[in-house]
């Protein structure tokens, strides 16, 4: 069985290695992706003040932890997102962050390099002009291929990495964004399901079977997809490729998920300081899976605003929910949704109370991010 896959109870489990820092929920796209169709939430940036209170304490951890930018929101909108970057550089922490990459100027590339970004994530759904913008509602990819060259041309380093979210409209493009991915010289690619906010976006769905296929002994790769001739021949290619780009799911058998948060040693802080296990829980959000609108509301620890992180990540609470989800005994609600329980994600059949995690398709292996 994969390292990954291993129980943690008996490691070192409450060792915080990785930690997913949201600058911001605001963002200047409108991408029909996004969980953000379905918000009715404040909007805001991160206090600086605050930020400099999370460094000082993620360097009271050994390591000290990775820290990763990014979240629900364009990270280079914060108006000190430099300054970020440069303070979790200084206390040694490896820092990346995922952008849709129109902010990327030659400014804002200079500034990066110069604080010492290690790596940067860019989204591209699209090949050409017209198939990005029919994900990201925007014509703006001549202009980010143009930022992300520059970048090249600059510096080896920020590493450069294309995620990629695949639906049915966009599943063609992707042998192009390879290529595309080639040629800008990024030496990562993440490849992800898209998670359906609407119901249109359910339409899109790539994994309409995989549902409700049981996962095989030897595991399957991640993201899992449904399994037909251009999608088994692109994912080949992608493999093939960058094989980081996917994964081994392989949970023990008896268990109906692996939380990928979970196995990462990681937590999450929202914009405001509320800190939480993952990010796909940092804010409340509706899905549209099997015919059924399935209500998360946000779960979170504790708020940095109150009390230090070390402090909320060793608090019994959070210890003990670490220790539930290395279990995942939870019902298996992305594959069922037959009771009368399926549209808010309380209290499963299981006698789980929120969050019940057996409906997320992140911990079924359809969803990934870097």
């Amino acid at each position: 069985m994969p390292e990954e896959t291993e129980s943690l109870i008996g490691s070192d489990f409450d060792r915080l290695d990785k930690i997913y820092i949201e600058p911001t929920n605001r963002c200047n796209l409108d991408c029909r992706t996004c969980m953000r169709h379905g918000w009715e939430e404040e909007l805001g940036f991160m206090e600086f003040p605050l930020f400099e209170m999370i460094v000082g304490d993620l360097g009271a951890f050994p390591g000290p932890p990775g820290v990763f930018f990014g979240g629900f929101g364009e990270p280079l909108g914060h108006p000190r997102i430099v300054d970020m970057v440069k303070a979790a550089k200084a206390i040694g922490s490896e820092v990346e962050l995922v952008s849709n990459g129109i902010l990327l100027d030659d400014g804002m590339a200079e500034r990066l390099i110069t604080a010492g970004l290690d790596r940067l994530w860019v989204s591209i759904d699209g090949a050409s002009p017209e198939s990005y913008a029919d994900v990201r509602l925007g014509d703006y990819l001549p202009a980010i291929i143009a930022n992300l060259e520059r970048l090249n041309a600059r510096s080896a380093k920020p590493e450069l990495g294309i995620s990629f979210v695949a639906m049915k409209r966009n599943i063609a493009d992707l042998p192009a964004v390879l290529e595309l991915t080639r040629r800008l010289g990024a030496a990562r690619f993440s490849l992800s399901n898209v998670e359906p906010y609407t119901w249109d976006m359910e339409k899109e769905i790539l994994y309409a079977r995989s549902l409700f296929e049981p996962i095989a002994a030897a595991g399957s790769l991640s993201p899992r997809l449904d399994a037909n001739g251009s999608v088994l021949e692109a994912m080949a290619q992608v493999v093939r490729l960058f094989p980081g780009a996917v994964s081994e799911f392989s949970p023990e058998a008896g268990r109906t998920g692996l939380c990928p948060f979970l196995h990462r040693r990681s937590a999450s802080v929202r914009w405001d300081g509320r800190v939480g296990p993952c990010l796909p829980l940092l804010h409340a959000h509706t899905l549209r899976i099997n015919g059924h609108a399935r209500t998360w509301p946000d779960f979170t620890l504790g708020s940095l605003v109150e009390r230090g992180l070390s402090a909320i990540w060793r608090d019994p609470a959070y210890s003990a929910f670490r220790r539930k989800l290395d279990e995942f005994s939870f019902a298996p609600c992305s594959t069922c949704n037959s009771c009368d329980l399926p549209d808010e994600n309380g209290e499963d059949c299981f006698g789980n109370i929120h969050p019940a995690c057996g409906g997320c398709l992140w911990s079924q292996g359809f969803i990934q991010c870097p």
